[in-house]
């Protein structure tokens, strides 16, 4: 019986290796490029209906491999390259799915060194799948033929190598780049709903981002102001929120279409629209506290206002603008990276189109139910109780209007508002906020306040617990739970674990290794890391480092004006196992991409295609990122090695510890290989 189960098992294998091949017929040749370079040339004929899977597929099933002997005759260039993949969404691995039908070729290049001829031998390994059945892997064996170059024995081979594969790999890096850029049209011809979904999903996240959550009681406020019928309430809720859509999805694209892929970030990051930003948040609390009232011109109002109800409309447009003009803080990168996503090919238009529409629904729908709340509060009693929260808005807006009068700080380098001096003022303002509840603080509209309700107690109570959270960050605490609000800890004046570090490093005995940071980098007296890092501002400078003592270099794009930056920097970097990887295994680089303030040398220009002249720093690193990762949004953090090779997929704002820990790990073992 055991012999016969054994006779069916190879049976069954026997048949299932002779399935694959003849579902699978594999051929290879030999491409001469010139005496120094060859491309191996990998083709396979699929049977109709059957497919395999690409080297960077992500679903459930098996990608496929190429193994080549090691021989000291030749070198390989770059990786393995392929051609367009068909993309499709993996409902079980959640991920997308890349495979290949009909006839596909594949392509290798090699650095030959030998004079002689000789043979390159290998495998590649592949799982070949029908409608969701798959046959066991196998192996089909390949030999190459390579003609000898005649030049090997005068040439540097060593040099000779290095040199075509820094060429080839920035080939590679941007072929990688391509590939992210033709994953959004592949998933759009297969799925726009998917699309659809995600973006509308992308769109409801923004809510909770330091620099759109501070639109919430600005919106709320607008929509409780004036006497209004439960349906002319709705229209206006609904016409603010076709409003932010309209807004989003034509004159956003307009103006990055007009003003170029990078217009979005740099409203988001220059320091003149955040001061205008931080003059509208002063003048509404100011208003909320009884200064003055809000008002549009007698002009416009008889213009636009021929029935009673257009002045509200217009007041609706007028807010929906200013939230999203104030949003582009967070949004605006991310807009500009979906353009980019399909600026290399006009067939994805509509798939643009509807990621727009799909994240300006889920940005709008949470401010248009908000501007509808108001009306159910209309029909509950009325009472001074509506003055309060006007009042408590108030404070708000001159709290988070210092967040942009901050960023526009960082932005200009002014130095005027640092850490100390924000936190004081955010201190005080939480302050008088909670004496204000407890009715120790009165403002016109306000009745007296004969006994505190529960309620009152409790916002009191948790304000003054907030106040007292911020004081030690003072001296240095890194206050994560608003880290993403306040100015980087590089700002703080008196830091006592920064003191205690640098004490202790003085009373250190000197170091006199080779492999200590060189003290004149580039930039480091105008930049920084957070307290208990170390690196470098300049490309080039930590490349030379890195080949210098071995290690892979970790590139942090960054800005000083990055909220989510500083996240990343107390939530992740911090844990005590990221900050040894860190610290230890990589050479890290700071690439900030908004220091425009910092003026590049002549012979440091970059020159684009366009013949725009990049002479700033921050345009320079920006520039870089775009190029080569074809992202603009901050963070992205790239692993490479010395000679700029990618050693796994460039990372974005995640702050789950393990995932980043992952990430770097990876890049360790690939830099080993």
């Amino acid at each position: 019986m055991r012999r016969l189960k054994l006779t069916l098992t190879i049976a069954l294998l026997i048949l299932f290796a002779s399935s694959a091949f003849s579902q699978a017929k594999w051929s290879f040749k030999t491409n001469k490029i010139n005496d120094s370079i060859s491309e191996l040339e990998l083709t396979v004929n699929l049977e109709t209906g059957w497919h395999i899977y690409s080297q960077y597929t992500k679903g459930t099933e098996l990608p496929i491999e190429f193994s080549f002997e090691n021989n000291n005759n030749y070198q390989k260039i770059g990786a393995v390259k392929e051609p367009k993949s068909i993309a499709e969404y993996d409902k079980y691995a959640k991920d997308t799915t890349r495979h290949f039908e009909g006839k596909v070729k594949f392509r290798q290049r090699v650095k030959v060194l030998s004079e002689k001829d000789f043979k390159i031998k290998g495998s590649v390994n592949f799982q070949l799948c029908e409608k969701g059945s798959c046959i066991p892997p196998d192996d089909a064996a390949f030999s190459f033929d390579i003609k000898g170059n005649p030049k090997a024995a005068l040439m540097a081979a060593p040099q000779a190598v290095t040199e075509t594969q820094t060429e080839e790999l920035t080939q590679t890096n941007t072929q990688t780049s391509t590939l992210s850029k033709t994953e959004n049209q592949t998933k759009s011809n297969n799925s726009m709903l998917m699309i659809f979904l995600i973006s509308l999903g992308a769109g409801l996240l923004t809510l909770v981002t330091p620099c759109v959550f501070p639109m919430v009681p600005m919106t709320i406020s607008f929509f409780m102001k004036g006497k209004k019928s439960k349906k002319q309430g709705l229209k206006e809720a609904y016409f603010f929120g076709g409003s932010i859509i309209f807004i989003f999805a034509v004159l956003g694209l307009i103006l990055t279409l007009v003003l170029g892929k990078d217009a979005m970030y740099i409203i988001s990051t220059h320091w003149v629209p955040n001061i205008i930003f931080f003059i509208i948040f002063m003048i509404f609390a100011f208003s909320f506290f009884g200064m003055f009232e809000i008002t549009l011109p007698s002009s416009w109002i008889n213009k636009s206002d021929k029935n009673a109800d257009k002045g509200g409309y217009l007041g609706a447009f007028f807010i929906a603008l200013t939230t999203v003009l104030v949003s582009f803080s967070c949004t605006g990168p991310i807009l500009g990276a979906a353009l980019m996503g399909i600026a290399s090919s006009s067939t994805n238009s509509l798939v643009f189109f509807i990621s727009m529409i799909g994240f300006a629904l889920g940005f709008a729908l949470p401010f248009t139910l908000l501007a509808m709340f108001p009306q159910m509060l209309s029909k509950m009693k009325s009472g001074s109780w509506l003055n309060t929260v006007k009042i408590v808005f108030g404070f708000l807006e001159i709290a988070l209007g210092l967040k942009f009068l901050s960023m526009a700080d960082l932005s200009a380098d002014w130095g005027l508002l640092d850490r100390e001096t924000y936190l004081v003022l955010w201190i005080i303002v939480f302050t008088l906020l909670g004496f204000y509840l407890l009715g120790k603080l009165k403002f016109k509209g306000d009745s007296d306040l004969k006994h505190i309700g529960v309620g009152r107690l409790f916002l009191s109570i948790i304000t003054f617990s907030f106040a007292l959270y911020m004081i030690p960050g003072l001296w240095g605490a890194p206050l994560k739970a608003i880290s993403g609000y306040v100015p980087p800890m590089t700002t703080q004046d008196f830091n006592i674990e920064r003191s205690i570090i640098e004490n202790a490093s003085k009373a250190a005995t000197p170091t006199t290794s080779e492999n200590a940071l060189p003290s004149d980098r580039k930039y480091a007296d105008q930049l920084h890391y957070p307290t208990g890092f170390e690196g470098f501002f300049d490309l080039d400078e930590a490349k030379a480092y890195a080949k210098k003592v071995g290690k892979p270099i970790f590139i942090d794009f960054t800005g000083k004006t990055c909220a989510n930056c500083r996240e990343m920097e107390y939530y992740v970097w911090e844990d005590k196992q990221v900050k040894q990887i860190l610290t230890q295994d990589y050479v890290m680089v700071a690439l900030y991409t908004d220091a425009n303030t910092i003026k590049l040398s002549e012979n440091e220009w970059v020159t684009l295609k366009n013949g725009t002249v990049i002479k700033t720093l921050g345009k320079k690193n920006h520039n870089y990122q775009i190029e080569q990762f074809n992202a603009n949004a901050q963070p992205l953090y790239v692993l490479m090695n010395s000679e700029g090779k990618i050693l796994t997929t460039p990372k974005g704002y995640d702050r789950n510890v393990p995932n980043f820990i992952k990430f770097l790990e990876e890049g360790k073992a690939n830099f080993k290989k």
